[in-house]
């Protein structure tokens, strides 16, 4: 049995209880019982009756309308995240963001400062390159010579006509083979229903539809999915081929993708990625 409540009008009253009056330009006053809103409060910030209030917190209605929802995830000063957890108990879809965020959050920039000597990448919804470490660089070869538009990797899974830069300076294969392929269309396809509306993502499949023939039998598939792992074999031009594990994050609400390449510890490959890092050290 449970002991708690966490349908929409118990949500609601969470999020009304927790709001300062101060944030939404009210006097707290002292004759306020709770430090949250008042309902009429709420209500007029969101330009709905009281009673409509009550009865969605009493729970005596529960399927508002995508406007009454909107209105209330402002008025609530409501994150992302939660606005979408409102929609959701409201059994509505959330709304679609229109353009892919490339932002990179402090705290997650922190933390890829911090990876130390593992080769990392971080990728925006359509594969498209905004950052990397000088790892990375020293592993695959610097990206910074690739033009930024050319800097994604669905386009260097599935090569059109007339490009010629690539992500990486020198060969790297998939042992996944024709997985990855699939893999990447899969996730590419996830992100249409996350941003349906960017003109940068729909402008990619397009081109892939029309000008590669294995991207356009994929895409026909239909497939949902998100690319997670890999392993790789990377042909260094001065260690030899180096084999490393590619693991694929996702980077919250902004579905940024963290990619990172490690070797097992303890192995051959191990070594010669600490040489590939030296040797791109003194590149740099």
């Amino acid at each position: 049995m449970k002991t708690y409540d966490a349908g929409l009008g118990a949500t609601l009253r969470a999020w009304r209880d927790r709001l300062d009056p101060s944030a939404v330009g009210l006097p707290r006053g002292r004759a306020r019982r709770a430090a949250g809103l008042r309902r009429e409060e709420l209500a007029d910030l969101a330009g709905i009756s009281v009673d409509y209030v009550v009865r969605l917190e009493q729970g005596r209605f529960a399927t508002p309308s995508a406007q009454v929802v909107a209105a209330l995830a402002r008025a609530l000063h409501l994150t992302r995240a939660e606005r979408d957890h409102l929609y959701r108990l409201a059994g509505l879809v959330p709304p679609a963001d229109a353009v892919m965020p490339e932002h990179i959050p402090p705290g997650l920039n922190r933390m890829l400062t911090r990876l130390g000597d593992a080769a990392v990448a971080v990728f925006a919804a359509d594969w498209q390159l905004i950052w990397w470490n000088h790892a990375w660089a020293a592993l695959l070869g610097d990206p910074s010579s690739t033009p930024p538009a050319q800097r994604n990797f669905a386009l260097d899974t599935f090569p059109v006509p007339g490009r010629v830069a690539r992500l990486t300076r020198w060969p790297v294969t998939s042992l996944a083979g024709d997985a990855l392929q699939a893999a990447v269309v899969a996730d590419l396809r996830r992100a249409t229903g996350r941003f349906p509306h960017d003109r940068r993502l729909s402008g990619l499949i397009d081109d892939l539809v029309r000008t590669n023939a294995r991207f356009a039998e994929l895409w026909r598939a239909g497939v949902v999915g998100a690319h997670r792992e890999d392993r790789k074999v990377v042909a260094h031009p001065e260690i030899g081929p180096i084999a490393v594990d590619c693991d694929v994050l996702t980077g919250g609400e902004e579905e940024l993708k963290i990619v990172v390449l490690t070797a097992a510890p303890d192995t051959e490959d191990s070594t010669k990625l600490r040489l590939a890092l030296v040797a791109g050290a003194s590149r740099a």
